[in-house]
């Protein structure tokens, strides 16, 4: 059964998107079969791995709402063994339209482990918010990666976060684990970007990821190109970085 890792941070602009694209292509570069599930309702994800939302028929909406066969809602992508259920706007109405149906944030859980299987990694992109959609994906995930970005408030809302994590331990999903912190946007030649990184190390020790996303500006341009960094520019900082991620964590979740 694959491991279902969710990208989670309530705060906007910490760099989500961006590591669940590029370590998902990394993933798959490296000979893994990798499925991104986009559970934003922007869809960055989604026109970031070459989907136009306009032009699909199924995607995560329907998978939880309409109850459409999961593989149904799977796309390729330019990387042969790398997937994507896409997103699309409606998702954003979903969590009203799922408040009358029981144990609604169990659903995302019952939809991924019917495809488990067939993947080595399942990586989900979730949104800007500690809404039921996010709360689903952390109970349907056996860990969760959590971006920090190296600017300043960079901790702010992580408290929160930890303790929406904690909760869903204790009532949704006891196996979830924090895969670990990830350093993103650094700049080693700022003193706020160092002192960012030893506040964190500090605070969480073992749980930060050696790998450290650097500041790169191929990692901006890419998406636009709707292919990860690693097709864009694959000698670039950003394509290197993610690789030695995808590494750190297949030596870690695959270590006999």
């Amino acid at each position: 059964m694959g491991k279902i890792i969710a990208v989670a941070n309530q705060k906007g602009g910490v760099g989500k998107t961006t590591t669940s694209i590029n370590l998902a292509a990394s993933l798959a570069t490296l000979e893994k079969k990798v499925l991104v599930v986009d559970a934003d309702p922007q869809a960055n994800a989604s026109s970031g791995l070459g989907i136009d939302v306009r032009q699909t028929e199924g995607s995560l909406y329907e998978c939880l709402i309409d109850d459409i066969d999961t593989r149904q809602a799977i796309y390729t992508t330019d990387i042969e063994t790398l997937d994507i259920i896409p997103s699309h706007i409606n998702l954003a109405g979903a969590e009203v339209e799922m408040l009358h149906i029981d144990h609604r944030e169990q659903i995302l859980r019952q939809r991924l482990q019917a495809i488990a299987d067939d993947y080595d990694y399942i990586i989900i992109d979730c949104s800007p918010s500690l809404g039921l959609i996010t709360v689903s994906a952390l109970a349907a995930a056996q860990s969760v990666i959590i971006p920090v970005q190296c600017e300043y408030f960079a901790l702010e809302g992580i408290t929160k976060l930890l303790g929406t994590i904690k909760i869903i331990q204790e009532r949704l999903n006891p196996k979830l684990e924090i895969e670990g912190f990830l350093l993103t946007m650094y700049d080693k030649r700022l003193r706020l970007a160092n002192q960012i990184y030893e506040d964190v190390k500090r605070h969480f020790q073992e749980l930060v990821f050696k790998t450290v996303i650097q500041r790169n500006v191929k990692l901006s341009e890419a998406p636009s190109h709707g292919i990860p960094v690693i097709l864009y520019d694959a000698d670039s900082a950003g394509a290197l970085n993610y690789l030695q991620l995808a590494r750190e964590i297949i030596n870690k979740n695959e270590k006999n």
